[in-house]
C-alpha cells in the first residue's frame, strides 16, 4: 500500500473511532442525564441528532424506550422494573415535596414558553386544585411552604423554570415574600410518556411497562427481553438471585449477545461470575457515578469487604449462603466495624472519627443497599452480596517525589 493511501486509511479509522466514542458518550448521557439540552451541550445533543434512528431503534428494541429530540432538547424516556429510593430526587425529604412538584409541572403545562408569572399565582392555582381533588396546601404552614419551596427549587435546577426576579426562599420564610419566574419550552418533557390511559389504571403495576406489548408469544418475548436490558442498563447490579426464573433464563441464554450489545454501544465489559452477569465501566470516570464512589461510604464498604472476606478464608464464624451470600447479624457487623475503626481511625475524618461502630454498621448497610450490594433481611441480620467479595482495600502509604 502507498505511503499516502496507508495514511488515509489511518486517518479514516481514527476519524471512525472518533465517532463511536461520541455517539457512547452520547447515549452514556442519554441514560444518565434528564436530558441533553442544546443550550447546555450542544456538541452533544446534535450528535444524538445526527444518529437519531440508530439511537433510537436501538433504545426500543433493546429496552423498550422512547427517545425524544425536539429543537431543543435530546431525551430518553426511562422506565425502570423495579423503583428504588436511589432514584428519587436527593433534595427532597417528604412525600409533599413529589406532590408539589407534580402540580407544579401540571402548572406549567397550561403556560406557553416564556410566559412570565408571580409565584404567588402558581401556588394559589396549585393550593386550589389540590382541594378539588381532597387534598389539602396551607401555605400559612410553614413546613408546607418550605416543601413546596424544594419543589420549585428542583424545577429550577432542571432549567424547566427560569427566576427573573427573587426565588423560593424568601417566600418559604416569610408568605408575604413573591418572586417572578418564566416557563421553560421543557417544562411538558419532565414526566414520561405513558402508554396507556392513566385513568384507566388502578394500581402502580399497570404503569410498569414502557409502551404496550401484544399478548402473544412474540409481544411476551420482547416485554421479556426489555425487562432483562432495562435493569442492566438502570441498576448498578443484578445478582442472579434477582431476577426471577424467566428472566434467568433469557441472561443465561443470551449473556453473549448482552454482554456484546453492551460493549459494542457503552463500552461496558461484562463478565460471568458463579453470582451473576456483571458490568464495569472500564474508566474511572463517566456520565453515571461509579462504585466505589469518593464518598467515606465506600471507602467503609470496601474495608469491610476486605474484613468479612478475610473472617470467612478464617473459619472465624462466617458463612457463605448457598447462594454466595453472607448472612451477618447486626451485631457481628457493628464487631466489624468495631475492629476497623481501632486500626484505621487515624485515616478517617474528623466526623468519621466521632461516628459510634453502630453509626459506621448503618451508614455501610445503607450505601450496599444502595449500589444493590446488601440486602437488609430483618432487624437483627444483613445479607451482604457475594459481589461485594470482588473488592478489597487497604490504606497504604504512597510517597510523592
Amino acid at each position: 500500500m502507498a505511503m499516502g493511501a496507508l495514511r488515509r486509511a489511518r486517518k479514516r479509522a481514527r476519524n471512525e473511532e472518533q465517532l463511536a466514542e461520541r455517539k457512547r458518550a452520547g447515549m452514556h448521557a442519554l441514560l444518565n442525564r434528564p436530558w441533553i439540552a442544546k443550550e447546555d451541550d450542544p456538541d452533544l445533543y446534535f450528535t444524538v441528532r445526527d444518529h437519531y434512528e440508530e439511537l433510537r431503534d436501538w433504545f426500543m428494541d433493546k429496552a423498550g424506550f422512547p427517545l425524544i429530540v425536539t429543537r431543543a432538547i435530546a431525551k430518553l424516556d426511562k422506565t425502570p422494573v423495579k423503583a428504588f429510593a436511589w432514584m428519587g430526587f436527593t433534595e427532597f425529604r417528604e412525600q409533599r415535596d413529589y406532590v408539589f412538584f407534580t402540580y407544579g409541572l401540571w402548572y406549567l403545562e397550561g403556560k406557553t414558553e416564556l410566559d412570565q408569572f408571580l409565584l404567588s399565582d402558581i401556588v394559589e392555582e396549585i393550593r386550589e386544585q389540590m382541594i378539588s381533588v381532597g387534598l389539602e396546601a396551607d401555605w400559612r404552614n410553614y413546613y408546607d411552604r418550605l416543601s413546596m419551596a424544594r419543589a420549585l427549587k428542583k424545577l429550577r435546577s432542571l432549567n424547566v423554570l427560569y427566576s427573573v426576579d427573587g426565588d423560593e426562599t424568601n417566600w418559604a420564610q416569610d408568605a408575604e415574600r413573591n418572586a417572578l419566574y418564566e416557563c421553560s419550552p421543557t417544562a411538558r418533557y419532565v414526566l414520561r410518556r405513558f402508554p396507556r390511559d392513566l385513568a384507566g389504571c388502578s394500581q402502580l403495576g399497570d404503569l410498569e411497562d414502557p409502551i404496550p406489548y401484544a399478548n402473544t408469544q412474540e409481544g411476551q418475548s420482547m416485554r421479556r427481553r426489555h425487562r432483562v436490558y432495562r435493569r442492566l442498563l438502570l441498576e448498578p447490579t443484578v445478582s442472579d438471585r434477582s431476577w426471577d426464573s424467566e428472566d434467568l433464563n433469557y441472561v443465561l441464554w443470551q449473556r453473549r449477545a448482552i454482554m456484546d450489545q453492551l460493549e459494542k454501544m457503552f463500552g461496558f465489559v461484562g463478565r460471568r461470575y458463579r453470582e451473576g452477569l456483571l458490568f464495569f465501566h472500564p474508566e474511572l470516570t463517566g456520565e453515571c457515578e461509579l462504585f466505589p464512589t469518593l464518598s467515606a461510604a465506600s471507602d467503609l464498604a470496601l474495608l469491610a469487604a476486605g474484613e468479612i472476606r478475610s473472617r470467612l478464608t478464617e473459619g472465624s464464624g462466617l458463612e457463605r449462603e448457598d447462594n454466595g451470600t453472607v448472612r451477618l447479624t447486626i451485631a457481628e457487623l457493628e464487631t466489624i466495624f468495631y475492629h476497623l475503626q481501632l486500626k484505621h481511625k487515624e485515616f478517617w475524618s474528623k466526623e468519621l472519627k466521632e461516628y459510634s461502630s453502630q453509626d459506621l454498621a448503618e451508614l455501610c448497610m445503607k450505601h450496599l443497599m444502595e449500589w444493590g450490594l446488601g440486602e437488609r433481611e430483618n432487624e437483627a441480620s444483613f445479607l451482604a452480596s457475594p459481589v461485594l467479595g470482588r473488592w478489597s482495600a487497604a490504606y497504604g502509604n504512597t510517597n510523592f517525589d
